[in-house]
């Protein structure tokens, strides 16, 4: 079994123009997949509305991972995204994630906070927006 992690699921959702949103998902996200951001759940179809809509703000930018831990089907990892926007504008956000994996490797589920360390108000919902 290949498992995913998070800086290859949100590289190849938001920094990999060669993929689709769709290709990207099918290789990271199971199909039952759900997450929850900031206290708000969000099904598989709600999550690439939001990646969706994420692609037309991030012009480029890199995932950091601090600490990564896999348990069998469990995950859990602290990263910090740093993304550019089309706008030339910065933003970092400093994430905590626990998430179960399927038995092909694949994220199920993802609950995860974010904690703003650069940009404006505008991009507190960063991790939600849709």
């Amino acid at each position: 079994m290949t498992r995913t992690g998070i800086e290859a699921a949100l590289t190849d959702l938001l920094f990999n123009g060669e993929l689709t949103l769709q290709e990207a998902a099918d290789r990271h996200f199971a199909p039952e997949y759900r997450q929850r951001t900031d206290g708000e759940w969000a099904d598989r179809a709600e999550f690439l509305d939001h990646i969706a809509h994420l692609r037309t703000l991030v012009a480029d930018g890199h995932v950091e991972v601090h600490e990564e831990l896999y348990d069998g089907s469990r995950y859990a990892d602290r990263h910090t995204a740093h993304i550019t926007k089309k706008d030339g504008t910065s933003v970092r956000m400093e994430v905590y994630v626990f998430a179960g994996l399927a038995a092909d490797g694949r994220f199920t589920r993802i609950e995860e906070t974010t904690l703003m360390l650069q940009g404006s108000s505008a991009d507190r919902d960063l991790g939600s927006a849709r």
